[in-house]
């Protein structure tokens, strides 16, 4: 069994509250679950209006199944208009880890 987790840092564009940050974070955390399979939420930055933190974890018998929806999920969120991703950082994670 084989965990893979993601977490980007985004730069939201123009936004002036917490609830205008949260119309664009929620509609791309709902898209990769339902793309993907994959568990998504809101992990950090929540009390910025500007900066999101979003992260994700996939459970897979094989890494290259875990490989290729983990860049999935990255070309989608990268390919955002709205957003502007900073940086990932990715993690996986075997039986024996």
């Amino acid at each position: 069994m084989y965990v893979g987790t993601l977490s980007f840092d985004l730069l939201l564009g123009d936004i002036h509250s917490l609830k205008e940050k949260r119309s664009v974070v929620r509609p791309i955390v709902a898209e990769l679950m339902r793309k993907y399979a994959v568990s998504a939420a809101e992990t950090g930055n929540q009390d910025l209006h500007r900066r999101a933190e979003i992260g994700l974890a996939l459970v897979s018998g094989e890494t290259g199944h875990l490989t290729d929806v983990l860049d999935r999920c990255e070309r989608l969120v990268a390919a955002r208009p709205e957003v502007e991703l900073l940086s990932v950082r990715r993690r996986l994670h075997g039986d024996e880890d």
